[in-house]
């Protein structure tokens, strides 16, 4: 299964490098422009099957990104709790000795008055858990998500192929990754154990295209709007 992880474009608090959770913020004008003229200059992949956040920045970049098309809103995708945290920059939280505790712990402390990153992941990935095995039940082989910097993260930390850290797949506003996950043979989306070449590791699909992810270089995902010519 194809999948498209996009993250909203920008809002007026992304801008100002506030942390922006719950806050439900519009797209700012400049994000709704830095859009329109991407989907002018490189457009965006089409899936057979739309998951949002419930955030009006969500939703707002689906409309613009994928026009016409049915949204399958979902709860489990929207931004973490930020906490006390929330609508604040890092500059602003210079000398709070909660944010510099959190700072020094890696960001694997919970957000004080928030969530943690572990509750944070575990209704991230249950959610998209539940929407792949909606869409093998459907028999949908393409579905793009457009939520947020955190949602993305929680989910390619998982199914990410070779893995990585969870900060290693930050992305930028109104881009993303393009990810291929298979059956894991439990009924759950997973990365399936091929032998192409040699490797192990990677999904192996009948499909000339998937093939390449394998054989070429190795692992199960890219990232759009990528300058990478290995694909």
């Amino acid at each position: 299964m194809r999948i498209y992880l996009i993250r909203h474009s920008f809002t007026d608090g992304n801008l100002k490098r506030r942390y922006i959770g719950k806050t439900d913020e519009d797209l700012c004008p400049e994000g709704v422009r830095f859009l329109k003229e991407r989907i002018k200059t490189n457009g965006y992949p089409q899936a057979e099957r739309v998951y949002v956040s419930p955030m009006k920045r969500c939703i707002q970049t689906a409309g613009l990104v994928c026009p016409g098309q049915k949204l399958c809103i979902a709860e489990a995708f929207s931004e973490c709790d930020f906490g006390i945290f929330e609508k604040k920059s890092y500059k602003e939280l210079s000398g709070c000795p909660e944010y510099q505790a959190w700072v020094d712990s890696g960001g694997t402390l919970p957000f004080p008055g928030g969530e943690s990153r572990e509750e944070f992941k575990r209704r991230t990935l249950s959610g998209f858990e539940e929407s792949v095995r909606e869409c093998e039940r459907d028999g949908v082989s393409s579905a793009m998500y457009i939520v947020h910097g955190g949602t993305i993260m929680c989910i390619m930390e998982k199914y990410a192929f070779p893995k990585k850290g969870y900060f290693d797949y930050q992305t930028g506003n109104g881009e993303g990754y393009e990810l291929i996950v298979a059956d894991s043979g439990t009924g759950d989306p997973g990365v399936s154990f091929g032998s192409a070449a040699g490797r192990s590791g990677i999904f192996v699909s009948s499909g000339e295209d998937d093939r390449k992810f394998d054989h070429y270089i190795g692992k199960n995902y890219k990232k759009l709007f990528s300058e990478d010519k290995d694909w």
